[in-house]
């Protein structure tokens, strides 16, 4: 009787080769545990691609930033790429790769901006203080200037270079060419035609065509004679022949002041961003500064904003709250109405209330306001028959119509949160009550209505937060009137806060911007509508003990 062959290692060898064994045995097991790689697939080059197109947009925003001198920005950009490449290349990442892009548009749109705006809350930042000192001194030496007294005038050419304008004169023989941010030079190479240059290598002279086009920016330009900006500057005024102008102010880097030429008078440099004479005037040009608690020691203290901000602060908490009161019992209503089943044609009626939510918020103001007008309005004309009723001129009538137009913008949005509600309600809980021999009014109260709440309340918090900020609804239906008799700022009676903030921040152009006192009403502003929210999130856990 044959024996069985014995089974040794070539047997079970996985690779099935006849030598001997391959390696030890916990080798061979991570082989076979090694999943097999197998042909690379169209998503990894498509992933390839997309994060080629991110790569490149943050290297153009780095080096935009770079340019600009913002290394803040530089170094979130850095950053964000370098993060986006770590999570999208990596396998132990996934979780992140679904995260990242709101992560991040987050921090750029949400977290950058309130801290931006904190930080401008503490500064000067506003108009005559919007730059930097070395650019105020620029922008000071250059708004001041006079033509020197018997000084020549150059045959001029003008000239694009590197993408700017610049001058070409002709000075003692010797050909110079400059622009804005580098001043004349000389230029060995450049053809001089009857004391005029005609050809400057590496510039593109411009046809008297060119220069009729852009005739505002060569007459705006002053191409600088030295790196002194005290030295002054060439000028032209018909682009053909250039002078020399320099600044009535003086420049003195050590003593920190600028003197007038003209008059002598000598300003210094001061703490609050400004330079000022021993009489307290200042130049109208200033860069800015940290000034603490100033601004919000303006908002609170000054009485053309404080008592103007009193009133205000109070009408828009009872804007916020009656909005949302109002649209929400007119949307619980109808949705309640529109829920029964023994309402015929129940989707057509639904169809046509939610027509107001669908015309833009913006566009809808804008045709009240026309409506409400009190000469030629619908209202007045046609549904009341020529009366004159001042809708929008009338400070207890324009709080009325702000109200009553957000509540027909407004209830549609209620009306679907309310249907929906009311249709997730679970079944099994009302018919318990019934049992239990609730009626319709007890069933309402202790379940039907907490119920409600607890799937509503985190919208209707949202909703308070959007009508407190309602920015677009007070602009466009009334711009913030009927004004204020008593107030010395360009404030109303149907502003709230975020179009008060619009208002001082100048932006309408009624009013010097101030940026800075802007900012420190919009960061009050969100610790009052953080702060509700919180409180009402918290609040909103007692709707979830059914009674």
């Amino acid at each position: 009787m044959p024996t069985q062959p014995t089974l040794t290692g070539d047997a079970t060898d996985p690779t099935g080769s006849a030598g001997g064994t391959s390696g030890p045995p916990g080798a061979r097991s991570r082989e076979r545990d090694r999943p097999a790689r197998g042909p690379v697939r169209p998503g990894v080059f498509v992933k390839i691609a997309l994060m080629a197109v991110v790569n490149a947009l943050g290297v153009f925003g780095v080096l935009a930033a770079w340019r600009e001198g913002h290394m803040g920005i530089l170094a979130a950009m850095v950053a964000l790429v370098v993060v986006a490449d770590w999570v999208y290349f990596s396998r132990r990442t996934l979780p992140l790769k679904y995260i990242l892009p709101g992560l991040a548009f987050l921090l750029v749109f949400q977290v950058y901006v309130v801290a931006y705006t904190g930080w401008v809350a503490f500064t000067n930042y506003g108009d005559g203080h919007n730059s930097t000192k070395e650019q105020a001194i620029e922008a000071l030496l250059l708004q001041n200037e006079r033509r020197v007294e018997g000084s020549a005038t150059y045959p001029l050419t003008v000239v694009e270079r590197g993408g700017a304008l610049g001058f070409a004169i002709v000075e003692d023989g010797e050909a110079k060419v400059g622009t804005a941010d580098d001043p004349l030079s000389e230029v060995r190479d450049a053809t001089v035609d009857d004391d005029r240059v005609t050809e400057v290598p590496g510039a593109t002279v411009l046809s008297r065509q060119e220069i009729l086009r852009r005739q505002a920016e060569v007459t705006s330009l002053r191409v600088p004679v030295s790196d002194d900006p005290n030295d002054g500057w060439v000028r032209t005024q018909d682009a053909r022949t250039g002078f020399l102008a320099t600044p009535t102010l003086q420049w003195d880097p050590e003593a920190d002041t600028m003197t007038d030429v003209t008059t002598g008078t000598v300003y210094k440099a001061t703490s609050d961003g400004s330079f000022r004479d021993d009489e307290g005037q200042r130049l109208n040009v200033g860069w800015r500064v940290m000034v603490g608690f100033d601004n919000f020691r303006t908002a609170f203290g000054d009485e053309r904003y404080a008592q103007p901000f009193v009133k205000i602060l109070v009408w828009t908490f009872a804007f916020a709250i009656l909005s949302v009161v109002t649209t929400f019992l007119l949307g619980l209503f109808l949705a309640i109405t529109f829920n029964d089943t023994r309402v015929r044609g129940r989707r057509v009626y639904r169809t046509l209330l939610i027509f107001p939510y669908a015309i833009p918020g913006f566009l809808a103001a804008l045709l009240w306001s026309g409506m409400l007008n009190r000469s030629y309005g619908f209202i007045n004309q046609v549904l009341l028959g020529g009366a004159a009723v001042p809708w929008l001129t009338d400070p207890w009538l324009a709080k009325l119509s702000v109200l009553g137009v957000n509540l027909w913008l407004g209830f549609p949005y209620m009306f679907l949160i309310c249907t929906g509600a009311l249709q997730s309600l679970p079944g099994d809980v009302l018919e318990a009550a019934k049992v239990d021999g609730a009626g319709a009014w007890r069933t309402w109260r202790s379940v039907t209505l907490p119920l409600l709440l607890v799937a509503t309340s985190p919208l209707l918090i949202s909703s308070f937060a959007f009508n407190f900020n309602n920015f677009t609804l007070i602009y466009m239906l009334t711009r913030g009137g009927p004004r204020f008799a008593d107030a010395s700022v360009p404030l109303g009676h149907t502003d709230i806060l975020i179009s008060m903030v619009y208002s001082v921040s100048g932006l309408d152009g009624t009013a010097a911007k101030n940026y800075g006192l802007a900012s420190a009403l919009s960061i009050v502003i969100f610790v009052i509508v953080a702060t509700i929210s919180a409180i009402t999130f918290k609040r909103t856990k007692q709707f979830e003990e059914i009674s």
